[in-house]
C-alpha cells in the first residue's frame, strides 16, 4: 500500500505498488518495520523574538516528555540490540529540543522517536498540547508568523481632474 504523495503524514493514498524483484537489486528498499518499528521524527516550532525562550524551551521539553515518553522505553531496548547487531553509533532516543535564531524568530525543534504507524497522530499530539501551553502562559511564549513591517512608504500625489 503506497503512502505519501497527495496525502501527508506518512498515511496510505489507496494505492497499491507491486515491487519487481529486479528494481529490488537496483535501487535501496527502506523498511520502517523491520528491527527497528520506531522513527526519530520533528517539528519545528517558530517563537516570537521577545518571548522568554528558557519557558519556551521547558514547555517543549515538558510536552514532549509527557506526550511521547511511553514509547521511549520500548525503543531503547529495540535500539540497544540495533547498536550490537550492526554495531552502530548509539543515539539519543529521548526526546530533545533544541534551539536557532534566525532572521524572523527562534526555531525550536522538537526532535523524538515515534512507532512508525504514529507519525501523523504524534505530531498532532504534540502541536495540539504546544498551543495549549503557550496559551497558558498569557503572552509571555508566543508563536511567530511571518510579518511585514514598512519603513518608509513613498508619497503618492493624486489629482483628480473635476469637469
Amino acid at each position: 500500500m503506497e503512502t505519501g504523495q497527495w496525502v501527508k503524514g506518512d498515511l496510505y493514498n489507496g494505492r497499491i505498488v507491486r515491487v519487481a524483484n529486479s528494481f529490488v537489486f537496483k535501487e535501496p528498499v527502506f523498511n520502517y518495520s523491520g528491527d527497528f518499528p520506531f522513527l526519530w521524527d520533528e517539528i519545528t516550532v517558530p517563537v516570537k523574538y521577545g518571548s522568554d525562550y528558557r519557558l519556551a524551551r521547558e514547555l517543549l521539553q515538558r510536552v514532549a516528555d509527557e506526550s511521547l515518553g511511553e514509547m521511549v522505553p520500548g525503543a531503547q531496548t529495540t535500539w540497544r540490540t540495533m547498536v550490537n547487531k550492526y554495531r552502530i553509533e548509539d543515539a539519543r532516543i529521548e526526546p530533545m529540543v533544541t534551539l536557532i535564531a534566525n532572521d524572523n524568530w527562534m526555531e525550536f525543534t522538537v526532535r523524538y522517536v515515534t512507532d512508525f504507524k504514529k507519525r501523523r497522530i504524534s505530531k498532532d499530539i504534540l502541536f495540539t498540547r504546544i498551543l495549549d501551553e503557550f496559551e497558558k502562559t498569557e503572552g509571555k511564549v508566543t508563536l511567530a508568523s511571518v510579518t511585514f513591517h514598512l519603513v518608509e512608504a513613498p508619497v503618492f500625489d493624486v489629482r483628480l481632474k473635476h469637469d
